[in-house]
C-alpha cells in the first residue's frame, strides 16, 4: 500500500518534469503566437445593448473579496450614454473603464435611493470601453439586468423643464 503511494508520487514528479522539459523546448514562434492569445475576454454586449445575466463566483475576482463581470462596448467621441444596472440579488456597482483601464465613470447607488446603479457620461474619446458589473461587499452574486442607452441630443427649443438639468449632468 505504501509502496503503491510512493510509485504514484514518483510518476507524478516524472510527468511534471517531462512537461517542464517540453515547455522549455518550445520555440520562439510558438511563444509569440501564444502571446496573442487573450486570457481576458470581456463579453460582448448584444446589439440591443441590454442583457439579463448572472454575476457568480466564477467571474473575475476583484481583489476585494467580490467578483466582477465585464462587457465590451464601442463608443464614439461626444456620445452621451446612460448605463443602468439593476439587481434584486446584490447591491450593484457599475464602472465604465477606458481602453487603458482608467475609470471614466462609476456609480454605486442610483438616484432613486435603491441599491441599483445608474450613471450618465459623455464620451471624450472614440474607442472600446468596458462596462464592469460588480457587487458592493464580498459576497454579492446573482441575477442582474444591464442596459446601455445612447442618448440623443435634445433640441434647444424644447419645453421640457428637465432638459437644462440633464445638460448640466452630462457636462
Amino acid at each position: 500500500m505504501i509502496l503503491k503511494a510512493v510509485v504514484i508520487k514518483i510518476s507524478q514528479v516524472l510527468v511534471s518534469a517531462a512537461c517542464m522539459a517540453i515547455a522549455a523546448g518550445i520555440n520562439a514562434s510558438v511563444v509569440a503566437q501564444c502571446s496573442q492569445c487573450k486570457l481576458y475576454n470581456p463579453l460582448a454586449l448584444p446589439a440591443s445593448n441590454q442583457i439579463d445575466d448572472t454575476l457568480s463566483e466564477k467571474d473575475i475576482p476583484t481583489g476585494q473579496g467580490g467578483f466582477a463581470r465585464d462587457y465590451a462596448l464601442d463608443l464614439k467621441e461626444g456620445e452621451s450614454v446612460a448605463i443602468d444596472l439593476a439587481s434584486d440579488s446584490f447591491d450593484a456597482i457599475l464602472t465604465l473603464l477606458a481602453e487603458d483601464g482608467s475609470t471614466v465613470a462609476e456609480n454605486d447607488d442610483g438616484p432613486d435611493g435603491s441599491n441599483n446603479a445608474l450613471l450618465f457620461t459623455r464620451i471624450a474619446k472614440t474607442g472600446r470601453y468596458i462596462v464592469r458589473v460588480r457587487a458592493f461587499g464580498e459576497t454579492g452574486v446573482g441575477n442582474f439586468t444591464l442596459k446601455v442607452t445612447r442618448l440623443q441630443p435634445v433640441s434647444s427649443g424644447s419645453n421640457n423643464p428637465f432638459v437644462p438639468r440633464l445638460r448640466q449632468l452630462l457636462k
